[in-house]
């Protein structure tokens, strides 16, 4: 099979791979039909996450149709379309019983993401062993472990475009919307306008938000949010964020958000060196926006995907002010995705077709990384579609080339 593997900081190639089979009862082969870039790959291609090898097929983010099932799975057949969840789940443990399945006890043997948290999360597919080595989907074919429980069957009446999300931008924005505690009017600052951002700033609003506020520079980002109804902040317009967070709103937001690439981008010669001199892995910079942002007893949200260490973080205002800082933590795709798909998706409450502007092949792979990590040609979400995908859908991007607009 063709699929999308690491080699290095920058260098993502195309290599034969062989179809993965099942090796455990519970296992699903799935034929790929949707895979996609999220934001948080990127700090894959840049060598950022660390036991990432060369050779590791990456891609936490696919559809498809069941191929094969072990003969403990009794809930799908081969044929169905179905979408996984980014985190890889055991179905049985204490958290998983919960329908908590990024906090899988069972699925992540990392002795060093045990060593840095004290305890693992779940496995993640196409994330680095770091997060267990399990291969991804940016591929033509995944082996999915656990497949009764991993895979949500999707209904004809939604389409490809609008189920793959569910694996995990749609789940992970809501996530951090409701794990915050976004409540009838509040206000919503939201750090980062990517697809996570902007999708939490309209489930923000069917919450009962009176006001979101998006900070992001990219002026596509910025109009798109607009157009949904948010506020925004244009960083190339107001360098000093919670300056201006105060005059639109003098009491202080209800509510800050992190929904963007916090850890990849420091704003400050202080971060950057330190980042540099690999003195830190994380970058404090936006949770200090936020934690002087909120209003006293406030709530800020981390859903970026902060990895490690971060120095000179804002304690004091945490302590002083009474904020709640909460981590979101790797959202738990399976205690959403039923709501989200009935109640959302089916219902047209939440389309989320519309972060999406682009659809390229599964070979368009390497130029779609590079493209993606230089925010050309407006790309923001991508449906990636293999052989085995059907035609674009009403209203949803046609396939092109990455050479036709990131030129």
């Amino acid at each position: 099979m063709k699929a999308l593997a690491w080699f290095g900081p920058q260098d993502v190639r195309m290599v034969d791979a062989p179809v993965p089979d099942i090796t455990q009862d519970d296992d699903v082969i799935v034929k790929v039909t949707g895979t996609t870039i999220c934001g948080s790959d990127l700090h894959l291609y840049h060598g950022e996450i660390m036991a990432l090898q060369k050779g590791d097929i990456l891609g936490h983010e696919f559809m498809g149709k069941v191929d094969k099932v072990g003969k403990n799975v009794t809930n799908l057949q081969p044929g169905q379309r179905v979408v996984a969840s980014f985190q890889i789940a055991c179905g049985k443990c204490e958290y998983c019983q919960k329908k908590l399945s990024t906090f899988c006890d069972r699925t992540n043997n990392s002795s060093l993401q045990n060593y840095m948290y004290g305890q693992r999360d779940a496995g993640i597919f196409g994330y680095s062993h770091f997060t267990g080595g399990f291969p991804g989907g940016q591929a033509e074919y995944v082996r999915v472990p656990f497949g009764n429980v991993n895979l949500l069957p999707i209904p004809d009446d939604v389409a490809d475009e609008q189920a793959l999300y569910l694996s995990d931008i749609l789940p992970t924005s809501y996530h951090t919307v409701v794990d915050t505690g976004v409540n009838e009017g509040d206000v919503v600052g939201i750090w980062g306008l990517g697809p996570i951002g902007q999708c939490a700033a309209k489930w923000a609003k069917l919450k009962g938000a009176s006001r979101v506020i998006g900070i992001d520079r990219v002026p596509e980002r910025l109009a798109l949010a607009e157009k949904h109804g948010a506020e925004t902040i244009d960083l190339n317009q107001h360098a000093d964020v919670v300056k201006r967070i105060y005059e639109l709103v003098p009491r202080g937001l209800d509510v800050a958000l992190d929904c963007g690439s916090s850890f990849r981008e420091p704003k400050s010669i202080a971060h950057k060196v330190q980042k540099t001199l690999m003195l830190e892995t994380d970058v404090p910079e936006t949770i200090n926006e936020m934690l002087v942002a909120v209003r006293k007893l406030g709530r800020a949200g981390l859903i970026a995907d902060y990895a490690g260490f971060a120095n000179g973080v804002n304690v004091g205002a945490l302590m002083e002010k009474g904020v709640r800082l909460i981590g979101n933590g790797q959202a738990p795709s399976h205690l959403y995705w039923e709501e989200i798909l009935n109640d959302y998706i089916k219902t047209k409450k939440f389309d989320p077709t519309f972060i999406l502007t682009h659809r390229v092949g599964l070979m368009e792979m390497p130029q779609l990384y590079q493209a993606f990590d230089q925010r050309k040609g407006g790309v923001e979400k991508v449906f990636v579609e293999t052989q085995f995908s059907s035609a674009p859908s009403p209203n949803c991007p046609s396939t092109t080339r990455v050479a036709d607009w990131a030129s």
